[in-house]
């Protein structure tokens, strides 16, 4: 995308409607099942566990008046690809200014494990700001796009003569000045800005049906099959994928897979809440406006940013998402703050749900023995008020769980104590 474009040309309504994104995921889906069990079936490594890696990545911090919390989970991913990078206050020169990224491997974790290392400094060695410490928008666009083709060049070059394999990584960023927000996204993970209690403006996936990447991949003698860049790759824009870069007539941007990000401006307001960085093992599962729903939720029960980002993957992992999941949560000072009625409420919804639980409980007692699968598919045919906005019952699982352990036990110590009789 050009230095001309703007949010105003984005429109901040996307090009895509929520119902198009939605059947694009479930599509991809299935596509990417099929991928599976051809594997499978050939005898190649699956590209899932049999249970999922629950160990959740926890980190917090503040600077600038923004707070920030980051989780990040492995899943059922046989390998933890995703990285992230979190500075809330730059270096001197900088250091009124914040950076956030996440970077989503594919093929391996090498260049999202570079990237988060490195991709900051080449970007700030592209700002110039030795004149007084200020420069234009425009300015700082055309470095942070500088700054991502640098890097790419560079890994190119290691990867002609290393191991490297074949792996790229998308990007999502923000940069935070005291003026301004700058959203970078090179591939398919996405921001989101929460402002005045709306999602505000968030980026644009980069697919290669798109019509724009459509004609690039054409124009650089490719195809998109299956949605996918040569009925293989998923995404139109990252950093590495270098088997997808090796054109040399063809300038960088014009490859089969661009290494440019798209940057957009926005100018900060006092009625901004929060910014949410994930990669699309997040926004595979759940909607941009039900994922800043069930956020504002959350903060209005917790200040622990960390703790929100945990619930946000838990909930995603009880959806269905099969993939590593990463998320940051960026907070200015008008974001949701801890209510003792929000608190309140949560504690009358608790106290429903359990209730509902030692209902079925003793329900599928008089049955037999109770199991918790019996006891989840029951609450999902209630007509439970006020859950989550977003979240609904599955951000409810780990409560159910413990209410559900906590009857087991008493019926273990009921049997115990009449047997002792």
């Amino acid at each position: 995308m050009g230095d001309s474009d703007t949010p105003e040309s984005l429109a901040v309504v996307p090009q895509l409607t929520t119902f198009v994104r939605q059947v694009v995921k479930e599509t991809e889906r299935m596509i990417s099942y099929f991928f599976k069990g051809e594997e499978e079936e050939e005898g190649v490594v699956a590209s899932h566990l049999e249970r999922p890696v629950t160990f959740l990545e926890r980190e917090g911090g503040s600077g600038n008046g923004l707070r920030y919390g980051l989780g990040a989970m492995q899943g059922w991913r046989v390998e933890m690809e995703d990285a992230h990078t979190a500075v809330p206050s730059l270096p001197p020169a900088l250091d009124s200014w914040s950076f956030f990224a996440v970077y989503d491997g594919h093929g391996g974790s090498r260049v999202a494990r570079y990237c988060s290392e490195h991709l900051l400094r080449h970007v700030r060695g592209n700002w110039d700001f030795s004149r007084g410490g200020q420069a234009s928008v425009e300015k700082v666009k055309r470095g942070i796009r500088a700054g991502f083709l640098q890097i790419d060049s560079r890994m190119q070059r290691v990867w002609r003569f290393t191991s490297w394999g074949c792996s790229g990584s998308t990007v999502v960023a923000v940069t935070v000045s005291p003026t301004h927000v700058y959203f970078i996204n090179c591939g398919d993970s996405r921001a989101v800005l929460r402002r005045a209690g709306g999602t505000h403006f968030y980026t644009e996936d980069h697919k290669p049906f798109l019509p724009r990447e459509h004609e690039r991949i054409r124009r650089a003698g490719g195809t998109v099959t299956l949605q996918r860049v040569n009925g293989s790759l998923a995404v139109s824009r990252a950093l590495g994928d270098f088997n997808f870069k090796a054109a040399e007539w063809r300038s960088q941007t014009e490859q089969l897979v661009s290494p440019e990000p798209e940057v957009y401006e926005i100018e900060r307001s006092d009625k901004d809440q929060f910014i949410i960085l994930a990669c699309d093992g997040i926004w595979d599962i759940i909607s941009n406006e039900d994922l800043c729903q069930f956020v504002s939720s959350r903060l209005q029960l917790t200040d622990s940013l960390e703790e929100v980002c945990s619930q946000v993957i838990h909930v995603c992992l009880y959806k269905g998402s099969r993939d590593n999941m990463s998320i940051i949560l960026i907070c200015f000072p008008n974001a949701p703050k801890v209510s003792e009625e929000a608190i309140l409420r949560e504690e009358e919804l608790n106290a429903h749900i359990e209730q509902k639980v030692i209902e079925s409980f003793k329900q599928q007692l008089e049955d037999g023995e109770p199991n918790l699968f019996d006891v989840m598919q029951s609450l999902a045919m209630e007509e439970i008020p006020n859950l989550p906005p977003g979240g609904g019952l599955s951000s409810k699982r780990d409560f159910i769980i413990d209410v559900y352990k906590r009857l087991k036990d008493e019926q273990k110590n009921s049997r115990d104590s009449e047997e002792s009789r």
